[in-house]
Order: C-alpha cells, then structure tokens, then sequence
C-alpha cells in the first residue's frame, strides 16, 4: 500500500475527490491511503497564520517554512520508511511525466505540500523537498490540484486499482512508459442526426484477426514518456 500525505490549507477539497470512483475503491480495498493534513494544525498563535508578507517587497503574501517543517516532519513519524519522498509543487519544478510516476508507484510514501498565495519561502524547496514537481508550464491558484493530478497517475499503475493486473500490463513499457490507442465501441456505425456520413469501426477492430489488430493498435498507439 501507498500512503499519500497532503499539506494544505484547504483539506476539504480533497473530501470529493476520495469518495468517488475508483479511487474510493482503492482506498476501501486497502490498496492506497489519502490523508489531507491542514496545515495550521502546525501554527503556533491564535490567528493560525501560515504567511507573512515577503522580505524585500513585494506584493501578495509568502508562505511560512516553519509550519510546513514541522507538518512535514510529524507526518514522516508515522510511516517510518526510507521509501518517502517530499513534493513540492511550483512552477519552477521538472515537470511530471509517465515514467516519474512509474518511479513514484514503488514508493512507501508520498508527502505534497501545497503552495497558495504568492507563493511558498524558497527554504522549503532548498530543504524539505525531495523533489520540486510541475505539471505544466502554466501558474495555478494551489499545489492541490497537481497534487491529485499525482495521485491519480501514481494509483492507476498500482495493480488492482483501475481492475484486473493484465490490464495494466497490457499497456506499461518495459521503460516505464504508457501506451495509449484509439479505442471504439458499439455502435459499429453512427450516424449523427441531419448528417449522411457514416462514422464507422475500424474494419480491423471487427474482423476477429488478433495480430491484425495488435499490429493496428502498435502503428496507432502512442508511447506518454
């Protein structure tokens, strides 16, 4: 089982996302944990402040090292493996691919901290983080939804999450890559209302020839790096 861990200010978005679909099955089936941390849990005033405005000017408001520190370090505590890794979410990050969450899958433990306002004290990248994660070259409002972009990438390479193993060994390359094809179902023929085109089937996906179409899903597949 793969632990995930979420520091944010904002646990309840997660609420959702782990009651639904498969990935409530996982967790129901004992096959990953999510837990979402709120990280003022770990402030120490009244105000349960987790920012501060940020030296040498500027505008918005900076996130404080302290609390994620000690967030981070109570939440290793509990699982207690060398198979753990910290991810930090920026924009300045690699960005995340296929064979990063093909690496992920084998881990114990994953521990996301998630960034909002202007952004997060740079010590935290400097020296929590085990790795500084982008999902694209674009800006987000929070690390949450990367985060569960993660999540979902990382658990569907778990056997036994998206259904039977042989799924998943059907289509993850020995490199550590996923093959994607286009797939079809009924009806053989569509025909959208007002339009005389026909939207067929593939011949080959109907004719029952199974090297015929492996060969069609190889030369119309593609390998997610």
């Amino acid at each position: 089982m793969i632990k995930f861990d979420v520091i944010t200010i904002f646990p309840k978005i997660f609420d959702s996302y782990i009651g639904e679909s498969l990935i409530a099955r996982a967790i129901k089936k004992k096959l990953i944990k999510i837990k979402a941390h709120n990280l003022r849990k770990w402030t120490t005033n009244n105000h349960q402040t987790v920012d501060g405005r940020p030296f040498g000017g500027g505008l918005g408001m900076v996130m404080m090292v302290e609390p994620i520190y000690k967030a981070v370090k109570f939440i290793k505590l509990k699982v207690k493996s060398k198979k753990s890794k910290v991810i930090f979410f920026t924009p300045r990050g690699e960005v995340f691919n296929q064979k990063m969450a093909s690496k992920l899958a084998k881990l114990d433990q994953i521990i996301f901290i998630c960034g909002r306002y202007e952004g997060v004290d740079e010590r935290v990248a400097e020296n929590i983080a085990d790795i500084k994660l982008s999902i694209g070259e674009y800006d987000l409002m929070g690390g949450e939804l990367p985060a569960m972009v993660v999540m979902e990438t990382v658990s569907r390479l778990i056997p036994g999450v998206i259904g039977k193993e042989e799924l998943l060994k059907e289509r993850v390359t020995k490199n550590g890559g996923f093959i994607e094809y286009a797939q079809y179902t009924r009806p053989e023929v569509f025909i959208p209302k007002g339009d005389k085109k026909k939207w067929k089937v593939p011949e080959v996906l109907l004719s029952g020839n199974h090297k015929n179409i492996e060969e069609w899903k190889k030369a119309h597949g593609k390998e997610i790096l």
